[in-house]
């Protein structure tokens, strides 16, 4: 039996799964493992099976290197996990692409009507008794239909946003390290670089991984950029978005609205400025939040880690560098 730490309360069909092949240490709280806790409980531990909110730095990896031998994250984003170490150390890592992809793709288009719309602020107005009679100009917003949308990151949500904008007759431009021409055909989308496509879009919506050269790879001189009219959406990694500058964007009417399902830090502290901002739209990192995907995601993860346990291949690995 392997000897396997969970840092999170998971479903108990993937307690039920990993618990056939591994002793479980499972720190069962909705909370995330607090570090100095993960550092202790890591010790002897053949496997690690953790969440994006832990911090699996160098420290971590070194207090088990002696039995250490798959980390498997339940995300799709890994830069949480010191992947430089775990290669040198030859500890798999797996992750949980493609089983989230349509549920964040949906909340990408979702929170483009609801901003663009209004939604969340109309509805506001009317618990607030601001509905008194009907205006014809009264809450009147921006339509998704018939708009230019800007997709910067062309991966697997990027390009699945741009599946579900072709039901809204949108022109789709996208940004990416590569031009990929069989997308393109797919769904009518152009190519175009950066600056272009901040200038002519109606709507941006970030698919980009964090790296150090997209860390706040929106910030004043890209909103500069943009139109006043433009809505920006990120459901990626809230290091994208350098939140200061897009305060005073908002502020000044640089762009007209923003929606991020992802802060820095998360949680986002209440008394952030954005949440003053009648166009902004927060939300507590849902993208992947329906019960089915979370449901893959868990399954997903212990598959991972039960495979790296036993030596084989992964279903998903993280493609380590080489060391």
């Amino acid at each position: 039996m392997h000897e396997v730490l969970v840092t999170r309360k998971l479903d108990p069909a993937v307690i039920i799964k990993l618990s056939e092949t591994c002793n479980l240490d499972i720190w069962d709280e909705d909370t995330a493992i607090p570090y100095e806790e993960l550092l202790t409980r890591i010790v002897g531990k053949d496997g690690l099976l953790c969440l994006l909110t832990d911090n699996v730095d160098a420290k971590v990896i070194e207090a088990g290197v002696d039995t250490l031998k798959t980390i498997s994250t339940m995300s799709v984003g890994y830069d949480h996990i010191n992947i430089e170490e775990c290669a040198e150390r030859n500890i798999s890592v797996g992750y949980t692409p493609d089983v989230l992809t349509d549920s964040v793709a949906d909340l990408a288009v979702g929170l483009m009507l609801n901003v663009g719309r209004r939604i969340t602020e109309a509805s506001k107005a009317a618990q607030d008794g601001e509905w008194d009679f009907w205006r014809p100009y009264w809450m009147t917003g921006v339509d998704l239909s018939h708009a230019t949308v800007g997709i910067v990151g062309l991966g697997r949500i990027g390009s699945t946003v741009a599946k579900c904008l072709k039901g809204f007759d949108c022109n789709v431009l996208y940004t990416a390290r590569t031009p990929k021409p069989d997308l393109e055909a797919l769904y009518g989308m152009h190519y175009t670089d950066f600056d272009e496509l901040l200038a002519h879009s109606d709507f941006i919506t970030v698919h980009a991984p964090l790296t150090p050269e997209t860390n706040k790879l929106f910030s004043t001189a890209q909103f500069a950029k943009m139109k006043p009219t433009a809505i920006l959406i990120n459901t990626s990694r809230g290091g994208l978005i350098d939140q200061d500058a897009l305060v005073t964007a908002l502020t000044n009417k640089d762009i007209y609205g923003a929606a991020l399902d992802v802060t820095t830090p998360e949680p986002l502290p209440t008394n952030h400025p954005l949440f003053k901002l009648s166009r902004c739209l927060i939300l507590p990192h849902i993208g992947s939040a329906s019960i089915a995907t979370r449901q893959d995601m868990g399954n997903l993860a212990a598959e991972n880690l039960i495979a790296g346990l036993n030596g084989t291949s992964l279903p998903q690995q993280v493609p380590l560098p080489l060391s």
